[in-house]
């Protein structure tokens, strides 16, 4: 009866290793696929196209007269009412950098300088947690006029600025300026969505072109994709393949054991 009862119990320890393999197996090939599908269906890499949003590293102000942007660049715009040429005779207009009148006949002076100059920020911009350079910062974004609040406005600056139309000017009565007064104003570079204007080239984001859209643009305008798309997708099929082959082997080892057990 022992060596009945032992004969009894190999073959069925062994079939419960057999069993244990096939589980394992089995277990390891599906957690194997979802990578693999993942990994063909999601780009990544050269060539990829931007998953989120634009971010912008800091928030950029003029601290002259405590104005602030969130947006990726902030320039301030100053004007000045100089007399200028006009034909014959003069005239009085806003200009944006100093008229010379060294030339013009007395009574005709503009200030020998402006006093307040231009200025222009720049913040940095990421993308998927990259860099987007600045060339391409700038070919994107849009400079838009804006109206700050003006409550951080320093002491000194409110001495001399009151609002005027959407920035501030120095003019005692804005309906009469007079030679020297001073306009200033804003402008923000706002950047569009960036999801289908770049791509990634070199580890770097770079402007989509023409001869890089996506597949499916390919395929829009007639039905081909280039060669690297094709060398790419023939590179990815046997890490879908494999694990799908691995499961039905294991699957049909499975059937077949239980089978010859019956």
């Amino acid at each position: 009866m022992q060596g009945h009862g032992g004969c009894m119990r190999a073959p069925t320890d062994g079939h419960a290793r057999a069993r244990l393999r096939c589980a394992a197996l089995l277990v390891c090939a599906l957690a194997w696929l979802p990578a693999a599908v993942a990994a063909q269906v999601k780009p990544a890499g050269e060539g990829a196209a931007p998953q989120g949003e634009a971010q912008v590293g800091k928030a950029l102000r003029d601290a002259d007269f405590g104005v602030t942007t969130r947006h990726a660049g902030l320039q301030r715009h100053v004007e000045m009412y100089q007399w200028t040429r006009a034909g014959s005779g003069y005239a009085l207009e806003w200009r944006g950098a100093r008229v010379d009148s060294s030339g013009f006949v007395p009574g005709h002076e503009n200030p020998r300088e402006m006093p307040l100059r231009e200025r222009e920020w720049r913040a940095p911009v990421s993308v998927d947690g990259l860099p987007v350079p600045e060339d391409v910062v700038a070919a994107l974004g849009k400079w838009q006029p804006f109206r700050p609040g003006f409550s951080a406005l320093p002491g000194n600056m409110s001495a001399t600025f009151q609002p005027e139309g959407d920035g501030l000017g120095s003019a005692e009565n804005p309906l009469a300026p007079r030679v020297g007064d001073l306009r200033v104003t804003w402008r923000a570079l706002v950047l569009p969505p960036l999801a289908d204007r770049l791509v990634l080239r070199d580890g770097k984001w770079t402007l989509r072109t023409p001869a890089v859209e996506p597949v499916a643009a390919h395929v829009a305008a007639g039905g081909k994709t280039s060669q690297r798309d094709e060398a790419r997708d023939r590179s990815r099929w046997p890490f879908v393949v494999a694990p799908i082959f691995i499961v039905l082997l294991v699957v049909t080892v499975v059937v077949r054991r239980r089978r010859s057990q019956a």
